[in-house]
Parts: structure tokens; C-alpha cells; sequence
């Protein structure tokens, strides 16, 4: 049980990312997802740490990003939670919560904006198209309260905007939307 104990230990304190994420493989990440995750369900629900997720079936926005992120190492359930754990005071308080939750945090747009932000990863907002790459990271502000994100795609519509990779109620989809709401957030990944 000992030896148990510090294995686990020395596989928590390892860096969250282990590769360098590539942003053309997080985007057919996100798109893999299409047609596999058909359902939107906000619903709590407890997960295994670390790794945790709800059914492939199902999900909310961030299960779009998490899962695409989680496919190069970079697991948001535990980056996002053992930050929190650090730095408490950096992340919104809008639940009401106390102390990080580790099976919610990583659902929620705003903590994830949080982590993104202090991971130097925040790009100024536009409403000019070709300010946007593949692989970056958008949020919207939806209205009444609500948010919302997605990963923006190596496809383009009509327009000339990219098309967003995102689930905003009916299973992930690939969709023109890109400027379909107030933008929030603007993130790139450095690439190594």
C-alpha cells in the first residue's frame, strides 16, 4: 500500500502537459467528437480524478475543449483543479463554493477563461476573422448569464470566418458562429 501511495504520488506531481499541444491534431480532436457526443446534459455529476469525464454521448461546451486537450496530455480536470487548490482567490466565485470542487471546475467557461489567462495564453478579441488560427480557444457571452466555449476549426464558412467546433445544446457540431455572440475570450496554446 506504501509503494501504492508514492506511485500515485510521483504520477500526480508530473507536469500536466507532457508533449506540446498541436493545434492541427486538437482541432480533428474536437471534430472527432462530432457525430459521437449527440446530447447536451449540465447535470453534476461525480468523476473519477484524474481523467474523469461524463458519457462520450453527452456533454456540455467545455467537454468539447477538455476531451480535444485530453487527447495531447493535458488533462484540464486536474490542471485546472490542483491550480485552484493553489490559488483559490484567481478564480470567480459565482457558485457560491468555498474551496475547488474537482468535479465541476473544469465544466465551468469561466474558471477555464481563469486558467487560460494564467497560463499566458490570452489573445486580444476582434471581430476580424483572420485574427483567429485553428486550435484557438473562444468565449461567448450567450446573454442572461450564460457562457459558453469552443475551438475554433481549419474550416472556413462561406464568409470567410472559420467555422467553431463546440456543443451548445445538440451534441458537438462544427458551425459558423464564430461571430454568432459577443466574444469573451480569445486564447492561443504557444506552440513549441
Amino acid at each position: 500500500m506504501r509503494l501504492f501511495t508514492v506511485l500515485m504520488l510521483l504520477v500526480l506531481a508530473l507536469p500536466a502537459v507532457a508533449e506540446p499541444i498541436q493545434v492541427q491534431r486538437l482541432v480533428q480532436d474536437a471534430r472527432s467528437q462530432v457525430g459521437v457526443t449527440l446530447g447536451y446534459d449540465p447535470a453534476y455529476r461525480r468523476l473519477s480524478y484524474p481523467l474523469g469525464d461524463v458519457p462520450l454521448s453527452t456533454g456540455v461546451c467545455t467537454d468539447v475543449v477538455i476531451r480535444a486537450l485530453r487527447q495531447q496530455g493535458l488533462d484540464l480536470q486536474q490542471a485546472v483543479h490542483e491550480d485552484m487548490r493553489a490559488n483559490f482567490s484567481a478564480y470567480p466565485k459565482s457558485w457560491g463554493l468555498k474551496r475547488p470542487d474537482r468535479n465541476i471546475d473544469h465544466r465551468r467557461v469561466p474558471n477555464l477563461m481563469a486558467w487560460f489567462k494564467r497560463q499566458g495564453w490570452s489573445q486580444q478579441l476582434s471581430q476580424d476573422a483572420s485574427s483567429y488560427r485553428a486550435g484557438d480557444i473562444v468565449t461567448w457571452d450567450l446573454g442572461g448569464g450564460l457562457t459558453h466555449i469552443g475551438i475554433v476549426s481549419d474550416r472556413q464558412a462561406s464568409s470567410g470566418a472559420p467555422l467553431v467546433l463546440h456543443n451548445i445544446g445538440r451534441g458537438t457540431q462544427e458551425e459558423d458562429i464564430l461571430f454568432a455572440f459577443k466574444i469573451t475570450g480569445h486564447y492561443r496554446i504557444p506552440v513549441v
